[in-house]
């Protein structure tokens, strides 16, 4: 079984920025890949940034040019900095763990930390 734990969440005015981190513990065997989601209330959850084991990036359209996803493999820990934020950033910040041991893989998901961008 693999935690995801999520931190670093809060509010913040707009064109601040705040730093994200999500680690993962316990029976790590190899990490696939880290993601980051959002869900906005009334809004369906979406995908904001990914990070694969081998540093290949992804980034939604919203974010690209202002959020930077990077990984620390040591620490199996996955950080999301963000600036010049928007108010339409405001979200509940969710982390995904896909994990792989042999020919299983799973995702794990944390509990997910609020952002709220607001003066």
């Amino acid at each position: 079984q693999v935690q995801v734990a999520e931190s670093g969440g809060g509010l913040v005015q707009p064109g601040g920025s705040l730093r994200l981190s999500c680690a993962a513990s316990g029976n790590i065997f190899s990490i696939v890949s880290m993601t980051w989601y959002r869900q906005a209330p009334g809004k369906q959850r979406e995908l904001v940034a990914a990070i694969t084991s081998g540093g290949n990036k992804n980034y939604a359209g919203s974010v690209k040019g202002r959020f930077t996803i990077s990984r620390d493999n040591v620490k199996n820990t996955v950080y999301l900095q963000m600036n010049s934020l928007k108010p339409e950033d405001t979200a509940v910040y969710y982390c995904k763990i896909t994990h792989q041991r042999m020919a299983l893989i799973n995702d794990y998901w944390g509990q997910g930390t609020q952002v709220t961008v607001s003066s």
